[in-house]
């Protein structure tokens, strides 16, 4: 069953947190469905287990053939392993960074993705989804050299992908983040080894304090919202990350 994110007349936004449950050396990781009328889009569709179970949630709002994008924060087999099966079963065409327009296709059968790829420039663009429009926004090394975040304006939900996630064995599913301290520990250890240096966390919060965000939510864990939502912007502008904690130590030959 998918969490319902927001809802009006019009436009959803969904979250499918257990699809790969019953795989459990695989990396839990949440899939997303944007639905607009008659029409939509997908965010981080996932690897094949997820598959099956989010073609079925997307029939229960639109047929299939009608899906407008199948939108990837970047290239990793957690986002956009599942891409032979979507370019079979559907019409829809792939937005993913230009840096991986051309490695996206390994993914599937030769011919699959001819003219079905387009490469999403270093500075963003809007995505049509029905009567509205994803806002793709540069979080390039957060932490994919060519890396996205997808904006809402109607939800006025940020898609985080990396950016955001936890990992702990007592999230309650369904439940959202609204206080950051709790739940930092969930968070940092990642946060420290994926995302690249301080400096790229703080362009892209001066960034993300231009939009009007209502909630944040990660490609793993759970949605932050209210006070989370500044607490966070806050809490990874100050964080010392990646190469910023790389010395000679972590660069040495192996003993034997």
């Amino acid at each position: 069953m998918a969490q319902e994110l927001y809802k009006d007349a019009h436009h959803q936004c969904l979250m499918f947190t257990d699809l790969t449950r019953d795989v459990g050396e695989a990396v839990p990781s949440n899939q997303f469905l944007i639905v607009n009328k008659d029409t939509g889009a997908i965010i981080d569709p996932g690897g094949n287990m997820a598959y099956n179970e989010l073609y079925l949630g997307v029939t229960r709002y639109f047929p299939p053939q009608r899906l407008a994008a199948i939108v990837a924060s970047h290239a990793d087999p957690d986002i956009i392993a599942s891409l032979d099966r979507w370019m079979t079963s559907t019409t829809a065409p792939l937005y993913i960074s230009k840096v991986w327009e051309r490695f996206a296709p390994h993914f599937c059968k030769p011919g699959k993705t001819t003219d079905r790829v387009h490469g999403i420039p270093d500075q963003g663009m809007h995505i049509p989804i029905g009567d509205s429009t994803l806002i793709a926004l540069p979080a390039h090394f957060l932490h994919a050299e060519g890396n996205f975040q997808f904006y809402d304006p109607i939800s006025k939900i940020l898609f985080s992908g990396d950016l955001g996630a936890s990992f702990a064995a007592t999230q309650v599913k369904g439940s959202v983040i609204t206080s950051l301290k709790p739940h930092i520990p969930a968070m940092e250890a990642f946060h420290r080894r994926y995302m690249v240096s301080g400096k790229i966390l703080r362009l892209w919060a001066r960034m993300v304090r231009q939009l009007d965000i209502r909630m944040i939510v990660p490609q793993h864990g759970l949605p932050m919202a209210g006070p989370a939502v500044g607490e966070f912007i806050d809490w990874v502008q100050d964080l010392e990350c990646g190469i910023d904690l790389m010395t000679q130590a972590q660069y040495t030959v192996p003993a034997l």
